[in-house]
């Protein structure tokens, strides 16, 4: 009986030592969310791209309008999901170490990528652009994943896979796109909800 207790005991304090060491208020629903996001945003792209009555450094400063305005959208999505989600189960919702650790790990290849894309559009080199976006995104997620839950990785796999499909087939970036952060997205969070959220 002593033995059980303190198999327990023990069990109860590697629990506690792992959520302390991950940031486990990430949700779900905000997944699908961006996912349904990045759809709408890759037709009205693709609208854009097919308007004959705009010149293409009028549809560049679009799309790149766009693209701003989408990020800032699903950040804040994220942002006050999670927040409901931690006040709803009574966690934590602060800057600690965690989680500017993932925040950095998340931040650095994305930045990268960003900058490159941005290289990339800025040259008129816009082919693999889209297969930037995945692949940088989906090293992103694989680098966060280690302060997250595991299975975000999968994601970033997901992603990074799109990507490099996309650089070998060409000509079509905005599916691949809303595939990549659209679909796998909308996939995720419901899986994500099943395994972690639903009580």
């Amino acid at each position: 009986m002593e033995k059980s207790e303190a198999l327990n005991t023990l069990n109860e304090i590697r629990d506690m030592m792992a959520k302390s060491s991950k940031v486990l208020s990430l949700s779900g629903t905000s997944s699908v969310f961006v996912g349904v996001f990045a759809i709408i945003a890759a037709y009205i792209a693709n609208c854009i791209l097919e308007n004959e009555s705009l010149a293409q450094s009028e549809k560049t400063i679009a799309l790149m309008s766009e693209g701003a305005l989408l990020l800032c959208i699903c950040i804040t999505t994220v942002f006050l999901f999670s927040k409901k989600k931690a006040n709803k189960n009574n966690m934590s919702f602060r800057l600690d170490q965690t989680t500017q650790q993932m925040l950095w790990h998340f931040a650095l290849p994305l930045a990268v990528g960003g900058v490159l894309c941005l290289t990339l559009v800025m040259n008129s080199f816009y082919g693999l652009t889209s297969s930037m976006m995945l692949i940088f995104y989906g090293l992103a997620l694989y680098n966060a994943s280690s302060y997250t839950y595991s299975n975000a990785k999968f994601l970033g796999y997901a992603n990074i896979i799109l990507g490099l499909i996309d650089c070998a087939t060409g000509n079509h970036a905005i599916l691949f796109w809303a595939l990549g952060f659209g679909v796998c997205h909308i996939i995720y969070g419901i899986f994500f909800y099943f395994k972690h959220e639903r009580n």
